[in-house]
C-alpha cells in the first residue's frame, strides 16, 4: 500500500501480542483498509512479549477467565490452522500449593468444576511418583489439568502479522503514535512524526504505553509498571525436562514462582511472577536483577534442584499491571471509535482472542465474549482512584 495513504477504516496502535492479533482478526473483514503502527522495530524487546513461551492454561481462578481461556485455545487453534504451523505446545499443567499458602486452592478448583472442566488432585507422593524431579514437603497439594502448556511469542506474534499481510493489512514499524485526537465528525486523527492518518476506529494496544496516549483524553489509568526477567538454566539433564515428559508450572503462594519444559533454549526456564521493581519504560535497562535471580535459584535448588545449573541467559520484560490485575478490553467512553485493550501482565495466553474481541467489538460492536468482559471495563471504581490498592495474583 503506497505510504502516501492516510485514510483507513481502521488502526492498531502497538504491534506486540495483543495488537499484533488485533491486526490480523481486522483485516480478515476489513482487508487492506487495516493499518498497524508500531513505535520500536518488530519483534523488539523493550516491551512483554519477545519469548520463546508463555504459560497458557485453562486454570485460573475465576470462571471468567475460565470462559475466556477455553476460547483463548480454540482461537489459538484457528490461526494454527491459517499459519500452518504449531504455536501451543501441551505439557500439562501443574499448579502447586504449600501449606497455608497465600492463594486459595479452592478458587481454581470451584472455577474448573464451574465450568466442567476436569482436573486431578495430587498429593506429594502422587506429584513425585510422576515427576521425581519435584522435591516437595508432604503438606504440598497439586492441582494437574491436562490441557496446560505453552503459547510461542515468536510464533505467534509473527504469524498474527504474516497472516494480516496476506490479507492486505499494512504494518509500518518505527512509527511510534505521540497523539490521537479527535479530528470531528466521528474521525480520529493518528498522529506519528512522519505523519498523520485519519480513521473512524483504533484499537490502542500499546501495553506500557498505554497513559501516554490516554493523556490525548485527560484520562490516566492506576498502572504500574515493573521490569521482570525469567532464566534459562543449563541444568544436567535437559532432556529431563522435554515437554513430552515435564509441565508448565506455578508455585501457588507469595512468593509465586512459575516455569516451562525445555523449550527453545537447551534447558527449561522459570521465574518470579511479580517479583521486579517499578520502572518506567522509557529508560528501563535490560540489566539482570541479581537479587531475583537468587531468589529463583533458591527456590529451584530446594523443590527442583535437578533443574538449576548455570544461566543460560536471562531475558527481561515490562509487566504493565492494573491495580486489580484484571485486563482492560473496552471501548473508551469519550471517544467511542477507540478500544482499549490492556493485557494486565498476564495476557499472552488469551492474546489472540483479546485481539479478536477488540476486533469485534471496533467492528461488529458486539463479541460473544461480552459476558466475560464486565469485569474489564476501563472505568471500573478500582481504575477511577488516584492510589488504589494492589492485587496482582492470578
Amino acid at each position: 500500500m503506497s505510504e502516501a495513504r492516510r485514510d483507513w477504516d481502521a488502526i492498531v496502535v502497538g504491534l506486540g501480542a495483543i495488537g499484533s492479533a488485533a491486526v490480523y482478526w481486522l483485516s480478515r473483514t476489513l482487508g487492506d483498509r487495516v493499518l498497524g503502527l508500531e513505535r520500536f522495530e518488530l519483534d523488539h524487546a523493550n516491551g512483554a512479549s519477545a519469548d520463546h513461551s508463555r504459560i497458557i492454561r485453562l486454570s485460573y481462578h475465576r470462571p471468567d477467565y475460565v470462559r475466556l481461556a477455553k476460547r483463548a485455545y480454540q482461537t489459538w487453534a484457528e490461526v494454527e490452522r491459517d499459519a500452518g504451523e504449531r504455536i501451543v505446545t501441551v505439557t500439562g499443567g501443574l499448579d502447586l500449593w504449600p501449606a497455608d499458602p497465600a492463594i486459595p486452592m479452592t478458587d481454581y478448583t470451584g472455577s474448573l468444576a464451574a465450568e466442567g472442566v476436569p482436573f486431578e488432585r495430587l498429593d506429594a507422593a502422587g506429584i513425585r511418583g510422576r515427576w521425581p524431579q519435584w522435591h516437595l514437603a508432604d503438606d504440598v497439594i497439586g492441582l494437574w489439568q491436562a490441557q496446560g502448556g505453552l503459547a510461542d511469542p515468536f510464533r505467534g506474534n509473527a504469524a498474527h502479522r504474516r497472516l494480516a499481510g496476506a490479507h492486505g493489512a499494512s504494518l509500518r514499524d518505527r512509527a511510534p503514535v505521540t497523539a490521537i485526537r479527535d479530528a470531528g465528525g466521528g474521525d480520529l486523527e493518528v498522529v506519528t512524526p512522519a505523519a498523520t492518518y485519519r480513521t473512524g476506529r483504533v484499537i490502542l494496544a500499546a501495553d506500557a504505553w498505554t497513559n501516554d496516549l490516554l493523556a490525548s483524553f485527560d484520562r490516566r489509568l492506576p498502572l504500574t509498571v515493573t521490569k521482570e526477567q525469567v532464566t534459562y538454566f543449563a541444568c544436567p539433564d535437559p532432556a529431563a525436562f522435554a515437554p513430552d515428559r515435564f509441565p508448565v508450572w506455578i508455585w501457588m503462594d507469595e512468593p509465586s514462582f512459575y516455569g516451562f519444559p525445555t523449550y527453545g533454549e537447551a534447558g527449561p526456564k522459570a521465574a518470579q511472577d511479580c517479583g521486579g521493581e517499578p520502572v518506567e519504560p522509557a529508560t528501563r535497562t535490560f540489566d539482570r536483577d541479581e537479587a531475583a535471580l537468587a531468589r529463583v535459584k533458591a527456590f529451584m535448588a530446594e523443590h527442583l534442584p535437578t533443574a538449576v545449573g548455570p544461566p543460560i541467559y536471562t531475558k527481561t520484560c515490562l509487566y504493565t499491571l492494573t491495580p486489580d490485575r484484571d485486563f482492560v478490553v473496552d471501548r473508551l467512553p469519550e471517544a467511542p471509535g477507540i478500544v482499549v485493550a490492556l493485557g494486565a501482565a498476564h495476557g499472552f495466553k488469551f492474546a489472540s482472542v483479546l485481539g479478536r474481541i477488540a476486533a469485534e467489538l471496533l467492528v461488529a460492536v458486539a463479541t460473544p465474549s461480552a459476558g466475560e468482559l464486565a469485569r474489564f471495563r476501563i472505568d471500573r471504581p478500582i481504575l477511577l482512584e488516584a492510589t488504589p490498592a494492589t492485587s496482582w495474583i492470578v
